[in-house]
């Protein structure tokens, strides 16, 4: 129901889940503006709160820091940019080449990197992850466990078909590709490429050794 009356002929009163949801809605879009704007240090509560048009006391009844906000907005970014790709579960393909697909996500991965909408924030995440723990814990279990899943799915699949040694953890066998990828975004040792990202996918599936 959009609204409630309270007897015969009163006036409908607001309904408080969408109230609710509207202020959310304001509070992601203020968080992710003021980071892009004025960068990580310089947003606060306080200026969340101005810039979405509610209480401070409302964004503490919800989250317990500006951290928290802006990693609940981030993730709903994310969950908005999944539905205007279609809105199904993404999954790495698999065509049967091993070396293609894994190319190709990670050629999405470095525009997704690249993207302004996502910029600001996921640096800024990345960021305060050094120094706060618990946070860094919950962007990997929310964030980057469910992406990371993906590349072990894709790599059991190779296992199966042979593509793969056996013995090989896929968990493990996803940091190849992802973690010198993380290192040189976060610390700027190299422009992203797609010839990068390509260049990882060889060495990783056909390793150092001469031939």
């Amino acid at each position: 129901m959009a609204s409630q009356k309270t007897g015969a002929g009163a006036r409908p009163q607001p309904d408080a889940a969408r109230r609710s949801q509207r202020s959310r809605r304001a509070i992601y879009d203020a968080a992710l503006a003021l980071v892009a704007e004025v960068g990580y240090p310089r947003t606060t509560v306080e200026g969340i709160a101005a810039r979405a048009g509610v209480g401070k006391q409302t964004i503490y009844r919800w989250w317990s820091s500006k951290a928290d906000v802006l990693l609940e907005a981030f993730l709903d970014l994310s969950e908005q940019a999944a539905q205007e790709a279609g809105g199904e579960p993404y999954e790495i393909p698999d065509t049967g080449d091993l070396a293609a697909d894994l190319k190709n996500v990670l050629r999405m991965t470095v525009d997704q990197l690249q993207d302004p909408k996502f910029y600001a924030p996921s640096r800024a995440l990345a960021a305060e992850g050094m120094v706060d723990e618990q946070l860094a814990r919950k962007c990997v279990a929310d964030l980057m466990e469910p992406q990371f899943q993906l590349y072990v799915t894709r790599l059991r699949a190779a296992q199966e078909a042979g593509d793969m040694r056996a013995d090989l953890d896929p968990r493990i066998a996803m940091e190849l590709f992802v973690s010198p990828l993380a290192q040189r975004w976060l610390q700027f040792t190299g422009p992203l490429s797609y010839e990068y990202t390509d260049t990882l996918v060889d060495y990783a599936l056909h390793g150092l050794a001469p031939r």
